[in-house]
């Protein structure tokens, strides 16, 4: 039996008696990060990092939680646990189980770019890897961080000194705080629509230092959004809310805007490939680094991925989860009205 099992509850260690990110309720739930695929509401117990503990209570209530830092390890029922930074979004780690000599990591959603705000991602070794495979294909390939960011800030200023607003659709729980900083380089005048505002609040007040942010309100005034930047989900695209910030112009941020045909089919005055996944390279390079006996594959394009790996000498395997992309398709967006 192996140490990790694939149930139709979740990914399941039955010697400790806990699932990792499980879809359906369970007893004792490890949470690898906050996004809505992996942390569901119904378990009786919640282990995750410090950082993710405030996201959990935010979206999930009050439930028992518990939290360690990275690096830090805990039995449960005789299985060492210890969490590695993914470097997902704020407070994403990696699992690992530890049991008799055998070695499984789940590394949940990763990149291996260093936001500054996700912690750096750390290959774990380890004999079985459990990876995502959301851009296993070999045309996502990204650009560095900084970059983009430059191409973000230099369309801000153009849209600025046209008294536009920009207006970037980005994840309210990830991209939307990775996004603040190199924002906050060029303008102070920052709007963000309900749902990324109060993800940023629960951040806040659990500690983390973020640029700060206006909430975009009924009676926000035209002439206090003129030229202003404004950060929205996915969810707000196409919508009536988006005519209080007339004149302005649509960026889309997702690394699914690599493929220029999304971009088109999205209306989007721009794209920006900004991803919180690991590119086709990083995950390659992440799965060698594990040096794993057995890789095996979730959510993305695992089959080509699983074929490649094979085909060049580690062992890998297609596993089904009910895990999903966070990158555009609304997964994890908090109710929020979005009419004027």
């Amino acid at each position: 039996m192996p140490l990790i099992e694939f149930t139709d509850k979740g990914l399941f260690c039955r010697e400790g008696g806990f699932y990792i990110d499980p879809w359906r309720p369970v007893d004792k739930a490890i949470i690898t990060h906050g996004h809505s695929d992996h942390a569901r509401w119904g378990s009786k117990y919640y282990l995750c990092h410090h950082h993710t503990k405030p996201i959990l209570q935010h979206r999930l209530g009050p439930n028992p939680y518990q939290s360690i830092g990275w690096n830090e390890t805990i039995y449960m029922n005789g299985v060492r646990v210890t969490l590695y930074p993914a470097g997902h979004i704020i407070g994403s780690s990696q699992v690992k189980v530890e049991y008799n000599g055998t070695i499984w990591v789940v590394s949940g959603d990763y990149k291996t770019e260093n936001d500054g705000i996700s912690g750096a991602f750390e290959p774990v070794k380890c004999h079985h890897f459990i990876t995502e495979s959301t851009f296993g294909l070999p045309i996502y390939k990204w650009k560095p961080q900084k970059e983009i960011y430059n191409n973000i800030q230099n369309w801000i200023l153009k849209n600025q000194a046209a008294g536009k607003t920009s207006v970037l659709i980005a994840y309210s729980l990830g991209k939307a705080q990775r996004l603040l900083a190199p924002i906050a380089e060029v303008t102070k005048n920052i709007f963000v629509h309900g749902a990324v505002f109060n993800m940023h609040m629960a951040l806040v007040n659990a500690g983390h230092k973020l640029p700060w942010v206006q909430r975009v309100q009924p009676d926000t005034s035209k002439e206090d959004l003129k030229a202003a930047v404004v950060i929205a989900p996915s969810s707000a695209e196409g919508s009536p809310w988006l005519k209080k910030f007339l004149p302005y112009e649509i960026g889309i941020c997702s690394g699914w805007m690599q493929v220029r045909g999304n971009a088109r089919r999205k209306n989007a005055d721009a794209s920006f490939v900004l991803s919180d996944h690991a590119d086709w390279k990083g995950l390659l390079q992440s799965c060698k680094a594990t040096e794993a006996e057995c890789v095996y594959a979730t959510h993305g394009f695992q089959s080509v991925f699983t074929r490649y790996l094979n085909e060049n000498g580690i062992e890998a395997k297609e596993v089904i989860t009910e895990y999903g992309d966070d990158e555009d398709k609304g997964l994890d967006q908090e109710p929020e009205e979005t009419t004027i």
